[in-house]
């Protein structure tokens, strides 16, 4: 007996070695392209150039001095505007609509369900030169809103999907009360079930935020003053006919993820629950 529990506990203990060796080699793996990022935002373009995987010789930070420039910190407010304006509005838009397709008992519902999650189906690049022509049309072309609109659309039925199974997992009682206490429909979509829906709106909000922060092919197209361009587009500037200044290049990516970690290293329970409880289920 004393020997089969000596063999039992080795056996544990050997497992669970191996785990915490397995999760160090996973976590080294995925967190080497951010220290990449970081040692290599130190070199100068003649250092990178000599010494590209190890930690920088001397400490330079002319790279911090060109990404902090007023110019390239203009990008970074043009980025923030349009993924937190275009983030608020999915969450408004794609709630709304899960809302009904969760609780409305209406014929046309189900339908339209599908029909909006249809649209994870279509890739967004095939809509370029119709969206293109339509902001011309209507005066939005070269405007930060002309972006808003397009990256909304985008991200509106893979939200409707998250969001439309977390609220059928919503508990029924509580509206039921809230009627009988004279709740209107809105009242309870306000007060109960979108306090209730945090971990999905934590998943929509941190995706569509990342998905808007890092497009670059809509706003490459949609947008031609240098004042009103992103990040993504800001990026380009270190882009020079015969050379690239890839440390600089490296410094601008490292900065321009630290929002977008940020959020993510915040809400990272949220979305996790919100995928697991949420789009998992029903």
């Amino acid at each position: 007996m004393r020997e089969n529990g000596e063999k039992w506990f080795l056996g544990d203990f050997i497992f669970s070695r191996f785990i915490y060796l397995f999760c160090i080699v996973i976590a080294i793996i995925t967190g080497f392209p951010l220290l990449f990022l970081l040692f290599n935002s130190f070199k100068s373009l003649p250092e990178y150039m000599q010494n590209i995987w190890f930690i920088p010789k001397k400490i330079y930070l002319g790279n911090y001095v060109l990404v902090l420039a007023p110019a390239f910190l203009r990008y970074f407010i043009n980025s923030l505007i349009v993924s937190v304006c275009g983030v608020l509005l999915t969450i408004t838009v794609a709630s709304l609509m899960s809302y009904i397709f969760a609780r409305f008992e209406i014929k046309v519902a189900k339908p339209l369900y599908f029909l909006v999650i249809a649209g994870m189906m279509i890739p967004i690049h095939t809509t370029l030169i119709p969206v293109y022509t339509l902001s011309h049309q209507i005066g939005f072309y070269d405007h930060l809103i002309g972006l808003i609109g397009p990256y909304v659309s985008f991200n509106i039925p893979i939200s409707v999907f998250i969001m439309t199974q977390f609220f059928k997992e919503c508990p029924k009682e509580l509206e039921e009360a809230a009627t009988i206490d004279g709740g209107g429909k809105f009242l309870i979509y306000r007060k109960i079930i979108m306090p209730l829906s945090v971990p999905a709106i934590s998943t929509v909000g941190v995706y569509t935020f990342l998905n808007m922060w890092n497009e670059f092919i809509y706003a490459l197209v949609l947008i031609d003053t240098p004042a009103r361009k992103t990040l993504s587009l800001g990026v380009r500037d270190f882009y020079g006919f015969q050379t690239i200044n890839i440390p600089a290049v490296l410094t601008a990516i490292l900065v321009g993820s630290l929002p977008v970690l940020t959020f993510y290293f915040i809400a990272q329970d949220k979305v996790i629950n919100g995928l697991t409880q949420g789009a998992v289920k029903g």
